[in-house]
């Protein structure tokens, strides 16, 4: 038998030696964290900065994109400016590199939204290298600075924001007939007027004919096509009437959606199988078919 403190081979027992991987593994996950503090936390003050000198960059670079678009700049600077471009685009690239490197789950972040939008503010200017004025789609780096409502603790807005996504979601099977019943009107009074016009007016097709009554119901009114007739004038002039009842429509749902999910303190309770909306907070079943409310 072996005595104790001794091993197998009645020699002192191996002491485990903590390697180089060992010895470097807490500091770098320390390293980490205070990488994942600073360029994802913005209650810091170094966390704020970070975000804040971001913004700057992303402001410049869609304005460097901008001007690279206007002929007499970018015949006057476009070196410069594509210089330029390239220079936000290699601090975005690092960027991206390091929010991937410290993120708790770097493959979450890189499926989130913020994740794609970072991805696609650098993807752009290295595809214009196989696609000439791909470096266009470069201003998707402006839905980056959503991030300003986190730097600036705007979250009340945030809050807002849900609240009307809220509105939105629980009136969109109403808006969806609504839009229905407005593309059944187009269709019916543009072959109308392509019957009473014709191509002498300019309606020498039906979908042109269509084109012209979206563009009226709609109020827009870009003049390229008009009736002539005094029965196509009518009949333009009823479209026009028609249109501002039919704009009303649609705000009507929203508002009265967005008040009823203020109230409630969340989205309007509909039943799963009646459809029966409007029930109160604290009900447990349909007051109609007495199905359990989610």
């Amino acid at each position: 038998m072996t005595r104790s403190g001794e091993g197998a081979s009645g020699g002192p027992p191996a002491v485990p030696r903590p390697g180089r991987e060992a010895e470097a593994g807490p500091g770098r996950e320390s390293l980490r964290a205070r990488a994942a503090e600073v360029v994802f936390g913005p209650e810091t003050p170094a966390g704020k900065a970070f975000d804040v000198v971001l913004i700057a960059a992303i402001v410049a670079s869609v304005g460097t994109v901008m001007l690279e678009s206007v002929p007499g700049v970018e015949e006057a600077h476009g070196r410069a400016l594509r210089a330029a471009e390239w220079a936000f685009t290699a601090i975005f690239t690092v960027e991206y590199a390091l929010r991937l490197w410290c993120a708790p789950r770097p493959l979450r972040y890189a499926t989130s939204f913020f994740g794609l939008v970072d991805l696609g503010a650098v993807l752009p200017t290295y595809l214009s290298l196989l696609l000439p004025g791909a470096q266009a789609l470069l201003v998707v780096r402006s839905l980056r600075l959503l991030r300003i409502f986190r730097v600036l603790k705007l979250g009340a807005y945030t809050d807002q924001a849900r609240l009307l996504g809220r509105a939105l979601r629980a009136s969109r099977q109403k808006i969806t007939v609504f839009l229905l019943v407005v593309l059944t009107l187009v269709l019916i009074l543009g072959s109308l007027m392509y019957l009473v016009e014709g191509p002498g007016s300019g309606f020498d097709s039906i979908p042109r004919s269509v084109y012209w009554a979206v563009v009226t119901l709609t109020t827009v009114g870009y003049g390229d096509i008009a009736p002539r007739s005094a029965l196509g004038q009518a009949l333009a002039a009823f479209v026009m009437i028609l249109g501002y009842a039919i704009i009303a429509v649609p705000t009507g749902i929203v508002t009265v959606e967005l008040g009823r999910a203020s109230r409630e303190g969340g989205p309007p309770r509909a039943c799963r199988r009646c459809g029966l909306e409007g029930h109160d907070g604290d009900a447990r079943f349909c007051r109609h078919c007495g199905e359990p409310l989610a």
